[in-house]
């Protein structure tokens, strides 16, 4: 499908049974404006015409495109929010708003969100070196056209006070059904806040987990190294994955039977089903995610659930249907969705 060619989705990357994709993020802004929040239109619009001009820099991921959201149809809009490429903050106002983003889209850059910049490269599995050498280049030829607002003292410096330092959120996407089947999610979820990191639902702050996908990030950035704050994601995350695979091995030695019926029933009714909300069509999904990674499963990739995953958000199957729809519709469409796609497997 043409809309869900983001890198995340299309390729296959390290962990990726458990982790869906890794996040890199900077916030940014310009030394020389007032920040988003109290900037004039007139100031915003500075801001934006400095970042379209500086976005033409070259780099190693080719193409950047730069878009303002005004000139962006809603629905497709919408669509990139699915697909985590923009946030429900930056939507919330188009004037003077725009995003960048890569031929690939693992470079997505939003223009007058809470900061001036938020530059972010998503990548399939667990790839946060990989990403940060991405961020660090593109970073790095930004602020050789523009001035960052920098104090020798705190860093970088941005709306959130959180973010101030090196401005960096690093974040992993896991999936924990096993975990959550074995009662341990919360208990492992105390752990994880004890050594500097928050927990998410899938679409980050101020959402739930649906169909046992949380996302794991920092939460300070003073202080720390981009260096420091990654390898600690990367070694809670690598934890966090053995564990869980654990608990899968408990369930197929315990319950395997059961876990079969529940994987081929999710099968099932995924390809069959004509209306699927989209709680029941995550949950069926995180079933048939359980199945490949126990090798019950073979006739779905794990790069295809990561398509389906966005296909079930209300605000994708909007924007690739083109219309705004009732939520009985948006239950019928999602399931033809997912019921054509999986056919094309």
């Amino acid at each position: 499908m043409a809309e869900l060619t983001s890198r995340w989705l299309t390729e296959k990357g390290p962990e990726q049974e458990i982790v869906l994709s890794s996040r890199i993020r900077l916030a940014r802004n310009l030394s020389t404006l007032p920040f988003p929040q109290v900037a004039d239109d007139k100031q915003l619009a500075e801001v934006a015409r400095k970042v379209k001009e500086a976005s033409e820099v070259k780099g190693s991921w080719g193409r950047l495109q730069f878009r303002a959201l005004s000139e962006i149809d809603p629905l497709e809009q919408q669509l990139l929010l699915a697909k985590h490429l923009i946030s429900p903050q930056l939507v919330q106002k188009s004037a003077n708003r725009a995003v960048i983003l890569s031929d690939r889209e693992d470079i997505s850059v939003m223009v007058n969100e809470e900061d001036h910049l938020r530059m972010q490269v998503l990548l399939p599995g667990l790839d946060l070196e990989e990403g940060w050498k991405l961020i660090d280049e593109l970073d790095d030829r930004l602020e050789e056209r523009l001035d960052f607002a920098f104090s020798q003292e705190h860093g970088y410096l941005t709306a959130c006070p959180t973010n101030v330092g090196t401005g960096i959120r690093a974040s992993v996407m896991v999936h924990l059904p096993a975990l959550s089947m074995v009662n341990q999610v919360q208990q492992l979820f105390k752990g994880v806040t004890q050594v500097g990191l928050a927990v998410r639902g899938l679409y980050g702050e101020g959402t739930e987990a649906s169909g046992h996908i949380y996302q794991l990030s920092n939460q300070v950035t003073l202080g720390r190294t981009e260096q420091e704050i990654i390898e600690n994601i990367n070694s809670v995350t690598k934890q966090i994955i053995q564990q869980e695979q654990q608990a899968r091995e408990v369930l197929s030695s315990n319950a395997k039977a059961q876990i079969e019926d529940r994987v081929y029933r999710a099968y099932g009714i995924l390809t069959q089903a004509r209306l699927l909300s989209t709680q029941e069509a995550m949950n069926l999904l995180s079933d048939l995610r359980l199945g490949i990674g126990l090798g019950l499963l073979s006739e779905v990739s794990l790069t295809k659930l990561n398509q389906l995953t966005v296909l079930a958000q209300p605000q994708a199957v909007q924007g690739i249907m083109k219309q705004q729809l009732p939520a009985q519709q948006r239950d019928y469409y999602r399931a033809a969705l997912l019921r054509e796609n999986l056919k094309d497997k």
